[in-house]
């Protein structure tokens, strides 16, 4: 018997590949002969470079400008011209100091610096896999890191989104001239526009710590910037295109300057792993994320790998910490059943300080399943 698994990671409790080795662990107590393989996926944010390490890539790291102004080191990976780049390394809230948001003052600078320490690898497609980001600059501190001049009267503008109201010019005639020979893939579910009751500051911004005021302040700066650039020669007008919202609205700034193409996560990441011709042939088909819920049915890495486990007809079971899906919910998604975490426990902190023995059980649950 043939298992593929291939579960994102459950935030705070168990990477990708922890989720992995506990289910098998559970199935092998039943199975003991069972063939059990893990594949990396993630959709295009956090674990999207462990993705494509594990697919052959090669591990890269580079110091850059953290989300508020601090130095990181940010690894992503590299395999011949092609360089995988996850913005949570380098601009990401993870990477706070002691956790503490800067919602008007975050910067995706250190994005920048990754697509020039990509492309100083030679690199000419740069998969930018956005989600996690402390900032809501629209991508101002990645441009300025890539060339683009972004002024007050006397000086270059002040990092973060709230300072972008400041702006009285705009010049993207200094961008790095290498990124016209290359080709930007912007890996993101997210098709919120840049502006608006859904754009970036209004939807994102509260999750990066921002008040009412907060938000009113960036969504401000985010039009005179996006206004200002748009008056600049090359500029593709993008602030109402599908995904400009996304991290903060660096969506915006790649898609309007850097010539970006948005391409959904998941399907990147099962570009890069071979899943389809790895679900071919499988008797069974595993996959789930911490939380299961209507933003998974959005086209997160569930759906993703449940779409292609229909597709070479190999039923999938999900697994998660919980779940809201209804049973149709998930019936129509694709599973043929979800094993929740908190079904075995239904308290939140023990479930997710136990998840990996709780994982365990599951993988027992679904080999009896399958016997």
């Amino acid at each position: 018997m043939r298992i593929l698994i291939a579960s994102d990671k459950f935030k705070g409790s168990a990477t990708g590949a922890e989720v992995a080795a506990s289910l098998a662990d559970g199935i092998r107590t039943l199975i003991p002969d069972a063939v059990v393989e893990a594949v990396p996926v993630a959709d295009g944010g956090e674990g999207t470079v462990d993705a494509a390490i594990a697919s052959g890539f090669d591990p890269v790291t580079a110091t850059v400008t953290g989300p508020v102004g601090q130095p990181v080191t940010a690894g992503f990976a590299v395999r011949g011209s092609e360089a995988i780049i996850e913005m949570a390394a380098a601009s990401g809230l993870d990477l706070l100091p002691n956790g503490e948001k800067a919602p008007l003052t975050a910067t995706s600078r250190g994005t920048g610096e990754l697509i020039a320490a990509a492309l100083d690898r030679g690199c000419t497609t740069i998969v930018l896999g956005v989600g996690g980001s402390a900032n809501t600059d629209g991508g101002a501190g990645m441009l300025q890191a890539l060339g683009v001049s972004l002024r007050t009267d006397d000086r270059p503008v002040r990092a973060g989104g709230a300072a972008l109201v400041e702006l009285v010019s705009a010049d993207v005639s200094g961008l790095d001239p290498r990124l016209a020979e290359a080709e930007i893939v912007l890996a993101s579910d997210v098709d919120n526009p840049l502006l608006g009751e859904r754009g970036a500051a209004a939807v994102f911004a509260p999750q990066k710590g921002a008040s009412a005021d907060d938000v009113a302040a960036l969504e401000a700066g985010l039009a005179r910037f996006a206004a200002l650039l748009e008056q600049q020669p090359g500029v593709r007008p993008s602030a109402s295109a599908p995904g400009a919202g996304a991290a903060g609205g660096v969506g915006y700034a790649a898609l309007a300057v850097l010539g970006a193409r948005r391409e959904p996560g998941i399907d990147v990441v099962q570009r890069l792993t071979g899943l389809a011709d790895r679900i071919v042939g499988a008797d069974l088909v595993i996959t789930g994320e911490g939380s299961l819920d209507d933003q998974s049915l959005g086209g997160k890495t569930p759906l993703g790998v449940a779409a292609a486990a229909r597709a070479a007809g190999v039923p999938v079971v999900a697994v998660c910490g919980r779940s809201t899906l209804s049973a149709q919910e998930a019936t129509d998604a694709g599973f043929h059943r979800v094993h929740a975490l908190s079904a075995l426990e239904p308290d939140p902190a023990a479930s997710i300080a136990n998840a990996k023995t709780l994982l365990v059980e599951v993988g027992a649950l679904i080999a009896r399943d399958l016997l």
